[in-house]
């Protein structure tokens, strides 16, 4: 695979400077250093191929801990888990149904890994026949047994969203996924014709923290419940506000199957639709079908466009392994989500202690999308015994470190007035839910600069 210099270079067309070709003279006064980025594939929190558990009944299997840390020597710390609630069409979930969710999740905490929650009563269609789905009655509950169901769950999502990366809509239709229903309306046409749906969504949001997000199958859907226009897209004032808008992002399920990717978008405004919306919104899914569209050029420009975060690792497996023998599939692994790679740093040469010490760095987003959940960002002084001295929180959002793009963060810290000898200067990007966790801490795409330890990136070191 070619090297992710020369990937920023020709495949993004934007980030001369990670090759360094910029000029040190950028920031007179500073001391310059110059980083090296790396093609490695290593695990980085809510992003990536995933891979699935689901279960049936009670009698499940749940999400094994040990299972969660092995994967992770692959790379990998996003998965699926898909609770097919088929024993309860018309009665309330069983506790120890309710008790092996709890028990899957709270697997999850402590290893790295997130999971991507959907709940639904059908996953499948008989001999896959499509254009016969209403002989196979049901698909789904009555829209007041979904609520209490919706209800059933809520304490869970509470109480287990630090483990939830997104909850995609599900419960209505055959798969969760909105369509195969015998008891929502099929024929979308006018506003009522979405309200059954509407409810759903609304208890949702509602069951869910406001600081994680539903994920929609379609942007119809968004646009027909909550009727907004194909130009209503959020704003970068409006993004990962806690607004029902700005907490609705989309799965593809049939990720370049057709021209309309299998009836995902009605038209290509709707494509366009979902590339605006997905710089702000959670944006993943999974192929279904081969196609001319899933040509390697074809897709890495559609996931850039509309900034995928995940893909699953296991379907569809002709097109994945068409990536694979074509040789893309190596550049979809490490580019979904956000990649950060930080290009240059200009540090205040010979800095005192006690003073203010200017710290500018040039980071590249070699990613389709950005960090979507809430992310700290901080900088961190040690000692030469790796003491922690000071922390300065950054005047920077992640979230709005676009895929695609160079960010630069400028910052005074002052420097404390106890320090001396050998520092070193670190970047740290922690999950707010586990701070002193590395596992869930953000690794730069950058040789000899991660500590596995602590999960902080190392910038510089200097003496004062």
């Amino acid at each position: 695979m070619r090297r992710l210099c020369l990937l920023l270079v020709t495949v993004l067309g934007l980030f001369s400077s990670a090759c360094g070709n910029k000029s040190d003279n950028a920031y007179p006064g500073l001391e310059t250093v110059t980083y090296t980025s790396t093609d490695e594939n290593f695990p980085n929190p809510e992003r990536g191929l995933y891979s699935g558990t689901s279960f049936e009944s009670e009698d499940g299997t749940p999400v094994s801990s040990s299972i969660l840390k092995s994967n992770r020597k692959m790379g990998r710390s996003l998965y699926m888990l898909e609770c097919w609630l088929k024993p309860f069409f018309e009665s309330d979930i069983s506790d120890a149904y309710l008790e092996l969710i709890r028990k899957s999740l709270q697997a999850y905490r402590g290893t790295g890994a997130k999971c991507i929650l959907r709940f639904g009563y059908s996953d499948h269609i008989p001999n896959n026949d499509l254009a016969h789905w209403q002989n196979y009655l049901p698909y789904d509950a009555t829209e007041g047994q979904i609520l209490r169901h919706i209800a059933q769950i809520k304490p869970i999502l509470q109480e287990y969203a630090d483990v939830i990366y997104v909850l995609q809509a599900g419960f209505i239709g055959c798969w969760g996924e909105w369509y195969y229903t015998d008891h929502f309306n099929t024929n979308l046409e006018n506003p009522e014709d979405f309200w059954g749906r509407k409810k759903v969504c609304d208890a949702l949001l509602d069951a869910l923290p406001a600081n994680r997000q539903i994920s929609l199958r379609t942007p119809t859907y968004k646009q027909g419940m909550y009727g907004l226009s194909i130009s209503d897209t959020l704003t970068f004032s409006e993004a990962h506000k806690t607004s029902v808008t700005a907490r609705l992002g989309g799965h593809n399920d049939c990720f370049l199957a057709s021209s309309n990717d299998q009836g995902t978008f009605l038209n290509p405004s709707a494509k366009d639709y979902w590339s605006a919306e997905s710089k702000y919104t959670i944006m993943g899914g999974e192929t279904c079908s081969m196609s001319t569209f899933c040509k390697c050029d074809n897709a890495i420009k559609v996931m850039a466009a509309q900034h995928y975060s995940y893909l699953n690792s296991a379907f569809d497996p002709e097109v994945l392994n068409y990536w694979s023998k074509n040789s893309c599939l190596d550049e979809i692994r490490i580019r979904l989500g956000y990649r950060f790679v930080l290009t240059k740093g200009y540090f205040t040469q010979n800095p005192s202690a006690s003073t203010p010490m200017r710290v500018v760095l040039n980071i590249s987003n070699a990613g389709f999308a950005s960090v979507m959940n809430p992310r700290d960002a901080e900088l961190v002084l040690t000692d030469k015994k790796g003491d922690v001295l000071a922390t300065w929180p950054l005047e920077s959002d992640p979230r709005f470190w676009m895929g695609g793009t160079n960010i630069v963060v400028d910052q005074n810290i002052d420097l404390p007035e106890d320090a001396s000898g050998s520092c070193t200067l670190w970047l740290n990007l922690p999950d707010p839910d586990y701070r002193t966790n590395p596992l869930y801490s953000i690794r730069l795409a950058n040789e000899d600069m991660w500590d596995d330890e602590t999960g902080f990136n190392k910038i510089y070191t200097f003496n004062l």
